[in-house]
């Protein structure tokens, strides 16, 4: 990593058509997991070749240049970012960002596997919060949604990260039929073990070998049914995301909704999503990229990659097509979530 490779002054905040200052950048390190939830992937993924990634040099520079432009809170995603090779690498690099002040926050999210490696080194690096993805505690059920998944192998990573400093946000997919009665389960779980958790809408994202309309069960129906279960109190809490967030009186934590088909969150979207191959999504519902990677080997300034980025933002739309119902059973993008980054 070119750790010193001089930074001119600060660019002008980064303004979309609508008004909107983009402060946050999510960047998908890999295509890669090593599970294949079925919400998520097909079971036999063809993933991208070598060629065609950023390295991880190359992430970094990207990165650094939208921080330079504007951006406050970075998140590492994927695939599972963790199990791309030497990712601490790019990690500690993009710390220095924190060190000097420039960068708020940086995060990753995560479905565990990995975190009893790692979690020491990713709070000495930096980042002090991560969202992990858990969507079951039944071990045989959490075996088919991920197909390659273990439950304890998550749980003893997210316990390692507890133990190293990490504070961590459960992320659940809310799933009709298949995670639907469990899920006030795990939120008294997540709360007493001192947990935020957020509940997530299927996302139209990508061919998953089924009918997400099997999948989809709308927040607006889950919330009445802990309503009659709970006090659930509104907050004016916010941590850059798109979730919404409520207190469970009863139990004294934070349940988070992200709602992209039953409420849509785009009025305030202040972030754009970066893949693995510098391909900019400046949003998660379209289709509309920019190529970030051709002016990154075209020169080793960075005048070009500026350029790029702002005429990126320029088209930034104002949100996003989302639909499931029986006449959009397929996905609304091509293109995988492990691909965009979650």
């Amino acid at each position: 990593m070119d750790l010193d490779r001089p930074l001119s002054p600060a660019a002008p905040p980064m303004i979309d058509p609508f008004g909107r200052a983009v402060t946050y950048l999510r960047v998908s390190v890999t295509d890669r997991c090593d599970f294949r939830c079925v919400y998520c992937m097909s079971e036999h993924m063809n993933f991208l070749p070598k060629p065609e990634l950023l390295t991880l040099e190359e992430l970094d520079r990207v990165c650094s240049a939208f921080i330079h432009k504007g951006v406050r809170k970075l998140r590492l995603t994927g695939g599972e970012p963790l199990v791309r090779r030497d990712v601490m690498t790019l990690i500690r690099a993009l710390g220095r960002h924190l060190e000097t002040g420039a960068l708020d926050e940086l995060t990753l999210t995560t479905n565990g596997s990995q975190l009893a490696r790692y979690a020491d080194d990713l709070h000495a690096a930096g980042i002090r919060r991560i969202n992990v993805s858990l969507d079951t505690l039944k071990p045989d059920l959490f075996a088919d949604i991920t197909r390659w998944g273990r439950l304890p192998q998550v749980l003893d990573g997210t316990e390692a990260a507890r133990r190293a400093g990490l504070k961590i946000k459960i992320n659940t997919v809310a799933l009709k039929g298949v995670n639907e009665a469990e899920i006030p389960a795990l939120i008294e779980w997540a709360h007493g073990e001192g947990h935020d958790i957020t509940l997530i809408e299927t996302m139209p994202m990508g061919d998953i070998d089924g009918d997400r309309t099997d999948q989809y069960l709308p927040l607006s129906q889950v919330r009445r049914t802990l309503a009659a279960r709970w006090t659930l109190d509104e907050t004016d809490f916010r941590t850059g995301g798109p979730a919404r967030y409520l207190r469970v009186r009863e139990t004294g934590g934070r349940l988070g909704l992200i709602t992209p088909l039953s409420h849509n969150f785009c009025e305030s979207c202040n972030r754009v999503r970066l893949t693995c191959t510098g391909t900019l999504y400046m949003c998660l519902g379209q289709e509309d990229a920019a190529d970030l990677r051709a002016p990154v080997r075209a020169s080793t300034a960075d005048d070009l990659l500026g350029a790029a980025i702002d005429e990126a933002i320029s088209r930034k739309p104002k949100g996003h097509d989302f639909v499931i119902d029986r006449d959009h059973r397929g996905p609304a993008v091509a293109r995988h979530m492990s691909l965009t980054g979650g």
